[in-house]
């Protein structure tokens, strides 16, 4: 089955570029012109990828991947021609899998499509039946349907924060340091700095912690990284 990857950028040509390209590698490309559109079809159409202009006329591509974050975990590039890291980290803050600063290499962006659905269909495959499901007293992590419930309510992760989450469950106490987290999590070509995890980590802690600066599951250890305190 051919991937579908949404492709958002204000520049039909680039739209344009980037669809002859991919579709020579098989992909089905639907193009989006400003944020309004891009959300309209991620809500109404099904997308295995999608590649997301920073700046978007009508909705900025960060307030689009935030939306889009609130009710899917499609992996999402974010396209950029800005080159400052804070403008990746932030990218990265509200939800993206990765950034691409412009002007790019179009056998770079084949490249990180391909390992992001490698990693996304590596960590969806089905574990063994006595691990599927992790459970802490009212904390249950379904490794399986890809699912975390804290006292029966049901909690909405990205796919990175749930990775990260079901890595240090995994291993409860164990203390991951930022860079462990990076390969273990998004792999050692992801280019993005150590800043990262904790961006991600912080947005993890918001969603399943009572009081995020005094975290109940993930701890930080000091000078070293975090772990899962079962």
């Amino acid at each position: 089955m051919a991937v579908k990857v949404l492709v958002v950028d204000d520049e039909k040509i680039i739209v344009k570029g980037l669809t002859f390209s991919l579709e020579q590698d098989g992909m089905e490309v639907t193009g989006a012109y400003d944020g309004e559109e891009a959300l309209e079809k991620v809500k109404t159409g099904s997308y295995d990828i999608i590649l997301l202009d920073l700046m978007l006329p009508k909705i900025d591509g960060l307030q689009v991947c935030r939306e889009i974050r609130e009710f899917s975990d499609v992996p999402i590039i974010m396209l950029t021609a800005k080159g400052e890291d804070m403008d990746k980290i932030m990218g990265l803050e509200y939800g993206a899998d990765d950034y691409i600063t412009k002007p790019y290499n179009i056998l770079e962006v084949k490249a990180r499509i391909k390992a992001i659905l490698r990693r996304n269909t590596k960590s969806r495959s089905v574990p063994e039946a006595s691990d599927s499901v992790l459970r802490f007293k009212d904390f249950v992590l379904d490794t399986d349907s890809r699912t975390l419930s804290i006292n029966d309510r049901e909690i909405n992760l990205t796919a990175r924060e749930f990775n990260l989450l079901e890595l240090m469950a995994k291993h409860p106490n164990k203390v991951y340091s930022r860079e462990g987290l990076l390969k273990e999590a998004w792999g050692s070509r992801f280019p993005g700095d150590e800043r990262t995890v904790d961006v991600h980590i912080r947005r993890l802690r918001e969603k399943i912690e009572e009081d995020p600066g005094h975290p109940r599951f993930v701890h930080t250890k000091w000078g070293v990284g975090y772990y899962f305190h079962a």
